[in-house]
């Protein structure tokens, strides 16, 4: 008689990433990292130490934010992070304001874009609407 693994689609399939360092990737965008405390089956996460990683580029910033409570249904991806792996990334780390002030750059360039091409596509009698900011 063979045994064959069960693989979980459900909340269960976290109990493997408990007390583990994760990345969450929500909703809205936003990356947060932090270890893996507590779930429920909703996918309701808690997350200890936890800190809010802003990518701009080839570089990165980090706010800390301690203990981050998530709804199941703002999260779009969650996986471990290998902390050799992670330190060895060619990203250099910026202080928060650094990183803010990037952020705010290519948010402006992103809408000056997006203005432009909405422009050209009204000019060609195509309807531009779409929601900016769920990536759900």
């Amino acid at each position: 008689m063979s045994f064959t693994p069960q693989f979980f689609t459900t909340a269960e399939s976290l109990v493997d990433s408990l007390d583990k360092k994760v990345l969450v990737v929500l909703r809205d965008g936003r990356k947060v990292i932090g270890v893996l405390r507590s779930y429920d089956q909703f996918a309701n996460l808690v997350l200890q130490d936890s800190l809010e990683r802003i990518y701009v580029g080839d570089a990165y910033g980090d706010i800390e934010r301690g203990v981050f409570i998530i709804r199941g249904e703002n999260v779009v991806l969650l996986g471990e992070i290998d902390g050799d792996l992670e330190d060895s990334l060619p990203l250099q780390q910026l202080s928060v304001e650094e990183i803010l002030q990037r952020q705010r750059e290519e948010a402006e360039e992103k809408a000056r874009k997006d203005r432009l091409r909405s422009q050209l596509l009204r000019k060609q009698g195509f309807c531009v609407d779409f929601a900016d900011n769920d990536l759900y």
